[in-house]
């Protein structure tokens, strides 16, 4: 009997991720608002994971059904914190706590949490901004074993995550991902979970070029194909979570590898399909891969001066980085007006 293409990228051994900042889009329950609790029904999708990022929180927070979850959010931090600029500080974190609990309600394993973009430079502020999100789920009943910190992949980042990871057992996301020197130092660090960025490295080099590309060609798969197989050579444990997509024959060029973060759009696609999707990515065949092992983590020089090297990889963090700041900004002055009321 076939199978959806959906039913077929999981059988090939990958994990579905679903990437949202929404609940009432992506699965059918029923919403309480007056008690705020979410009834689940069957997830449509099932998804073992979600990941979430401010400019996805940023486009349900503007919606009328999640209202209660920003009042709730103010109401907290009000009670908490002193100044109205702590307030406000501290109804964004607990905002991006409230989304992410619901979520969890929903998915059986973990939920990714983003770390303000601002702080993408400065380690000690990532790593303080990490504790207290923890904290604040912890404070609501999540365990930390249910949480991914998301860190943007700067080498700040990298090293801030190496540090949550070693000394408080924090798992990390490391998101933002567009090179290879930047997935290397990633799992030198020892985080969690990668986010390599497809979608964004096919941007760049379609305006670039003027090309089109295959799934096979596509230079965000390709990109994604060799961390993958660079980490299974040489015994990494970190995973590798494929994100940004813009087609399913991205999606379809990627089957086996270890995560899929996937939008509701191309989960629709994927499950309303039945071509096949082989496996494509083997763990064990990586071993024969001509790589050789190399090691940036500790060589800050050699990691700067190989992503200024990287001209795309350079120019899309810094995009993504100056767009989720500005998300986390409008966020912030949507709360402020809250708090001020």
């Amino acid at each position: 009997m076939s199978s959806n293409s959906l039913a077929q990228l999981k059988a090939a051994g990958t994990v579905v991720v679903t990437d949202t900042g929404e609940f009432e889009c992506t699965y059918p329950y029923l919403y309480a608002l007056t008690t705020n609790i979410f009834i689940s029904a069957i997830a449509k999708y099932t998804p073992q994971d979600a990941t979430t990022n401010p400019s996805l929180i940023l486009a349900a927070a503007s919606k009328p059904e999640y209202a209660a979850l920003i009042d709730k959010a103010v109401a907290y931090a009000k009670e908490k914190a002193s100044t109205p600029e702590e307030q406000v500080d501290l109804a964004l974190d607990r905002l991006l706590v409230e989304f992410g609990t619901e979520i969890l309600k929903i998915v059986p394993g973990r939920v990714s949490t983003e770390v303000d973009a601002r702080l993408s430079f400065d380690k000690e502020a990532t790593i303080k901004k990490a504790l207290q999100i923890i904290d604040l789920y912890k404070e609501v009943g999540v365990d930390k074993d249910r949480i991914l910190i998301k860190i943007a992949s700067t080498y700040e980042g990298i090293q801030a995550a190496r540090e949550l990871e070693s000394k408080y057992g924090i798992h990390c996301n490391l998101t933002l991902l567009f090179s290879f020197v930047q997935a290397v130092a990633c799992a030198e660090a020892g985080v969690t979970l990668i986010s390599p960025f497809v979608g964004r490295i096919l941007d760049w080099y379609k305006a670039k070029t003027g090309e089109t590309y295959s799934g096979e060609t596509d230079p965000g798969v390709v990109s994604v194909k060799r961390i993958f197989n660079y980490y299974k050579k040489f015994g990494y444990k970190t995973i590798v979570m494929g994100a940004s997509f813009r087609n399913t024959g991205e999606i379809k060029a990627l089957a086996g590898c270890d995560f899929l973060t996937i939008a509701p759009k191309l989960l629709e696609e994927l499950l309303n399909s039945e071509e096949p999707v082989p496996k494509v990515l083997d763990a064990s065949a990586s071993a024969s891969v001509d790589e050789e092992k190399v090691s940036y983590l500790d060589d800050e020089a050699t990691f700067r001066f190989l992503l200024n090297e990287d001209a795309m990889s350079t120019e899309k963090l810094s995009e993504g980085i100056r767009k989720f700041a500005a998300d986390a900004v409008t966020l912030i002055e949507l709360l402020e007006k809250k708090v001020k009321a």
